[in-house]
């Protein structure tokens, strides 16, 4: 049985998930923009693939740097603090980036965003972590992960309005879309800070883990983290977030290019059809999340891996479903996302939740997400030499050998968490229980 939860914890626990996630919400507006503006950028500044390259590389090795640096920042500082600063920085480069609006200059401010887009996911995991339960995670992560799933569709659709509206603000061109979601993501990011509390215990409330219950059985934030570097599961999702991050940031920054290069689309269709990446991941986002908790009893490693399977299969064959037209290619597009994203979203999410606990969630995110960013930081280079060198088509094929190399590594772990069902309080005495309703979530759990 477990503790039921008071009407002061239910309205904190909707507030915490609701700013969290308009939080990481928002800064896909400033990360999505780029991949926008790349073709246009292609052919107005003569901008080459390589270039591209090396810009989204320098994104990615900030990006990958501070997802450490965050991860353990956040469990010692707190993650109001790192992930306020964290949005703050992303706010100041993208304005930077369509104020200057060269190429020098985008190796830089790309870097800058990169540093402070690392910020996010670890520091709001960390956040999130302490307000829920364990066995409520995987539902409730599944919901609040479609923050990046929706983030990626909303952000692709603002910066295309931007791009292509021949109305508003005409005489900055395709610098709009970086100054407008600039904009958007300052007025977030004060939101995060002033209504985002870290802890239950800062509003005089109990978490729910029983090394929560006495500063006797508390365990530090150093003993965490060893634990988190102690754990082989943490380190297994930590690989296989390296081959499933090199393919997701393959589709996220170049998808319109491979969309207005090798099928001939306009910028328009190229920006509009390939948000069915992140619009099909959404719904993968949610049954992950439901599959793991009902299906699988908490445990993560299963369904991820199956859904991985599933993702080498349409891979394989997207080359020969995308000449049949523009509605089989958003069909593929789509389930491409999907299988992406639920794996993606469990394991860097309610994984990481599990495997950390309160104290160490931030570094077990950091370090999945961080280890992931390095095939996210391979993962521009390698897009450019093979579509260059063997066309689009072959890159698909590195990806589907990549993505059964992910499915695979998962299998090690297929029963962890078993061993583990339940870590929260022992239940409260029926004078304090309340009906447990908020946000949806099972009562009997």
């Amino acid at each position: 049985m477990t503790k039921a939860v008071s009407p002061a914890m239910k309205k904190w626990r909707i507030q915490i998930f609701a700013v969290t996630w308009l939080a990481y919400f928002g800064m896909y507006f400033c990360r999505k923009n780029f991949s926008v503006v790349m073709p246009i950028m292609s052919r107005e500044l003569s901008t080459s693939k390589e270039e591209f390259a090396f810009i989204i590389t320098i994104y990615s090795v900030m990006y990958m740097l501070g997802q450490f640096l965050s991860g353990y920042l956040s469990d010692r500082h707190g993650p109001r603090l790192i992930v306020g600063i964290g949005l703050l920085l992303a706010v100041i480069s993208n304005l930077l980036m369509g104020w200057i609006g060269t190429m020098g200059s985008f190796v830089f401010l790309m870097g800058l965003n990169g540093f402070g887009q690392s910020s996010g996911w670890s520091g709001l995991v960390k956040n999130l972590t302490p307000w829920f339960k364990k066995r409520e995670r995987g539902v409730m992560m599944s919901f609040w992960t479609t923050c990046y799933v929706l983030g990626g569709v909303a952000a692709t659709a603002f910066a295309t309005y931007w791009l292509t509206n021949q109305t508003i603000l005409i005489e900055y061109s395709w610098r709009r879309a970086f100054l407008a979601p600039s904009i958007l993501l300052l007025i977030i990011s004060i939101i995060y800070i002033v209504f985002v509390r870290n802890s239950p215990t800062d509003v005089g409330l109990e978490t729910f883990e029983k090394n929560n219950i006495s500063k006797k059985g508390k365990r530090k934030e150093r003993e965490a983290q060893i634990a988190v570097l102690k754990n082989g599961a943490v380190w297994i999702a930590s690989a296989m977030y390296f081959f499933l991050k090199f393919t997701r940031y393959a589709f996220l920054f170049w998808l319109p290019l491979y969309l207005s290069e090798a099928l001939s689309y306009s910028d328009q269709q190229a920006g509009y059809t390939s948000m069915a990446y992140e619009a099909f991941g959404f719904l993968g986002v949610l049954a992950a999340g439901f599959a793991s908790d009902y299906l699988f009893k908490a445990r993560r490693f299963p369904i991820s891996s199956i859904m991985l399977f599933g993702l080498a299969i349409v891979l394989f064959l997207q080359p020969y479903i995308s000449p049949l037209g523009i509605v089989p290619t958003i069909l593929s597009i789509g389930l491409i996302g999907f299988f992406t994203y639920g794996p993606d979203s469990l394991m860097s999410g309610a994984a990481a939740m599990d495997m950390g606990k309160n104290h160490g969630a931030a570094m077990s995110a950091g370090l999945i997400n961080g280890i992931g960013s390095m095939g996210q930081l391979l993962s521009p280079f390698a897009v450019a030499y093979v579509s260059q060198k063997y066309g689009w088509n072959s890159l698909f094929q590195l990806f589907v050998f990549v993505s059964l190399i992910a499915a695979f590594l998962l299998i090690l772990k297929w029963n962890y968490g078993i061993e583990n069902q339940s870590d929260e309080i022992p239940e409260i005495s029926s004078s304090d229980s309340v009906e447990y309703t908020e946000l949806g979530l099972n009562p009997n759990i």
